[in-house]
């Protein structure tokens, strides 16, 4: 990666780091790195079609192809290309970041047991991993565990869908608590914490109505 590069982009002037990346790759179009680093800005900026599209003219250039195939499967998952990331994917060796993308990729599908072999694997349990493995226990249906994983994420780095889950999680059992959770949901984000309010309305009649049968 070309520090210099990466401090421009990290300083807000994404469209001069960009720039100069476009000239390093005219100037050394068999230098992987290059393809990286811009492939990741532009991932990161959201277009996914033009990261996947450098990523795919560059396989045919730089070569070790393969080491494309990381950044080129996230580009294919961000556009719902799901069944392309897998096929790549399992290209890669299972270190962590491949099976993290893994795992999202089978819980997009819900193929949630899959999703949760994969998740389970991954070494380094980070804030992004606990998050995910919430998501696949609360998509299994087990509140429990998606509470205890949600709950290894600290209270002032939970955004609004992590402590709406956990609302959601807690509801059958401690109503008192889940309610707070939900209202800091809604403070942090209230667009969010609408859409899933739709989302999850089912679930949460469901356990309303379980709680006025108590």
């Amino acid at each position: 990666m070309d520090k210099k590069i990466d401090n421009l982009y990290r300083n807000d002037k994404t469209d001069e780091a960009i720039h100069q990346l476009i000239e390093k790759i005219d100037e050394h179009p068999k230098n992987v790195d290059n393809y990286l680093q811009l492939s990741t800005y532009l991932i990161e900026q959201g277009s996914f079609d033009q990261a996947q599209k450098l990523l795919e003219q560059a396989q045919h250039l730089v070569e070790k192809p393969q080491e494309l195939s990381y950044n080129l499967a996230v580009a294919y998952y961000m556009q719902g290309e799901f069944d392309k990331a897998l096929t790549l994917l399992d290209k890669i060796p299972n270190d962590d970041l491949t099976l993290y993308q893994k795992a999202l990729v089978y819980l997009k599908l819900g193929q949630l047991q899959r999703a949760l072999a994969y998740a389970l694997s991954i070494k380094n349990k980070d804030n992004r991993v606990k998050e995910l493995l919430g998501d696949i226990w609360m998509g299994l249906g087990d509140f429990k565990q998606a509470e205890d994983n949600y709950r290894q994420i600290s209270e002032d780095e939970r955004n609004a869908k992590i402590n709406f889950l956990l609302g959601i999680a807690l509801f059958d059992h401690n109503k008192e608590e889940a309610e707070k959770f939900l209202a800091k949901s809604k403070k942090m984000d209230r667009k969010y914490y609408q859409q899933a309010e739709n989302q999850y309305a089912a679930i949460m009649k469901m356990l309303s109505d379980k709680e006025k049968g108590k």
